[in-house]
This record gives structure tokens, C-alpha cells and sequence, in this order.
């Protein structure tokens, strides 16, 4: 094997970079990151619908998107939405079609 494949199959890993115990916040997560184009895969999520408590779902992409997503994920965090907040801004979203 080049050396070439071998960097290639690294970026083509799946590297999980969070967890999650709630079927809503894992979706949302999700919706996020594939909103910036960043291919996401979500495993356990129907264990995690069905039986919340006794299963996690487990946010995965490529390695080559990780630092991305991480900083995505970590910026939700930092200034998360509020059902305000996103009330407002649809709102005034409305108001400026007007």
C-alpha cells in the first residue's frame, strides 16, 4: 500500500465526536452539520428513539471533517439557540419580506 492510500483511508475513517443521551439533541447536532456540508453518520439512533435512557447515539464523520464539525458543534455549545431566539429572528425574517 502507497503511502498515498494510506493517508486517504485515514481521511475516510469514521471518527465519533459526540455522544448523545437524548434522540433530539443527537437530530439536532446532526441537522447542524450537514447544514455546513459535512457528512454525518448518527449510529444507534433508532436503539436511542426507542429506549433513551439505555442507549446513545453516537455522532460519527469522516476524519478529514473532524476539526470542522468539532468547532461547529463546540460553537452551538458557546451560543446555544433558544426557542426565543430562533422565534425572534423568524419574526423579524418575516417583517423584512413584508
Amino acid at each position: 500500500m502507497t503511502e498515498e492510500t494510506e493517508r486517504k483511508e485515514r481521511q475516510d475513517e469514521l471518527v465519533t465526536i459526540a455522544v448523545f443521551p437524548e434522540p433530539m439533541e443527537a437530530n439536532m447536532a446532526r441537522s447542524a452539520l450537514e447544514s455546513a456540508g459535512i457528512r454525518v453518520f448518527l449510529l444507534g439512533e433508532t436503539a436511542n428513539s426507542l429506549i433513551p435512557v439505555a442507549f446513545l447515539s453516537q455522532l460519527q464523520v469522516h476524519a478529514s471533517d473532524e476539526k470542522a464539525a468539532r468547532a461547529l458543534l463546540d460553537g452551538m455549545e458557546d451560543h446555544p439557540e433558544t426557542m426565543e431566539s430562533v422565534t425572534a429572528a423568524e419574526i423579524a425574517d418575516e417583517e423584512a419580506r413584508r
